[in-house]
């Protein structure tokens, strides 16, 4: 199945201020060093990035995102997907005042009250679906959910949430792939999903636009030069 748009979004994820890889998200276990965040906006506007995702992780860990950070990257031009800590409704409205065009939410998308709410904000929220053997990790993937990405999938869109963001923890900056088995199972829930983990190739991304999904985040593949922007971006239609 091909989607009408497919849509690349370069991932610059933040910690201690400067863009990292992290091996299945492990904080100890950086793979690269990518220096300032504002610098690697800037790379990627020129290269054609028509979205940047950026993920605070330090925010992810505590729980506490850096609007400050959101504020110096959406300045770039592109408009910014922003994620890592916002698990409250006035932190999700923060990050929109500090110029991110969509949140993404996580562990408090488990509670039904919390969906309905953060329901509200329309195009400019997502819910961060983060996999792990089956079922979803909370808190900065550190601990299981018992829920499984499905059933989570099923209740965003029962809730009136407009998009996911799936992430196949396990293979996030890997380079082995994208989990087509999860995300296969997701795309029934009838909601757009952008698939996070594992592209190494340029016809992960393809594999991924034919599958259905709306679109696609690369990261460990970029900063290795497994790809580059452009040709990433001659992908979307």
């Amino acid at each position: 199945m091909l989607t009408q748009t497919f849509t690349v979004y370069p991932a610059i994820d933040v910690l201690q201020g400067r863009v990292v890889r992290l091996a299945e998200g492990r904080r100890e276990d950086v793979t690269v060093e990518g220096g300032d965040p504002v610098a690697a906006a800037s790379r990627f506007a020129a290269a054609g990035a028509s979205w940047l995702h950026l993920v605070d992780l330090d925010g992810a860990f505590s729980g506490t995102p850096d609007l400050a950070l959101v504020r110096r990257v959406a300045a770039v031009g592109p408009p910014v997907q922003v994620g890592g800590g916002y698990r409250t409704v006035e932190a999700a409205r923060a990050a929109l005042a500090a110029g991110a065009a969509r949140v993404l939410v996580g562990t408090a998308a488990l509670d039904d009250g919390f969906l309905e709410a953060v329901a509200e904000l329309g195009e400019r929220v997502a819910v961060a679906v983060d996999a792990r053997d089956g079922e979803v990790t909370v808190d900065g993937w550190t601990r299981g959910s018992g829920i499984s990405p499905a059933a989570l999938a099923r209740r965003c869109a029962d809730a009136g949430i407009r998009r996911l963001l799936v992430t196949a923890t396990r293979r996030d900056g890997t380079l082995t792939g994208p989990d087509l088995t999860l995300l296969a199972g997701i795309l029934p829930a009838g909601l757009p999903v952008i698939a996070a983990g594992g592209v190494a190739t340029l016809d992960d991304l393809r594999a991924l636009r034919e599958l259905g999904c709306e679109g696609a985040v690369a990261g460990s593949a970029l900063w290795l030069g497994r790809f580059d922007l452009a040709e990433a971006v001659s992908l979307q239609r």
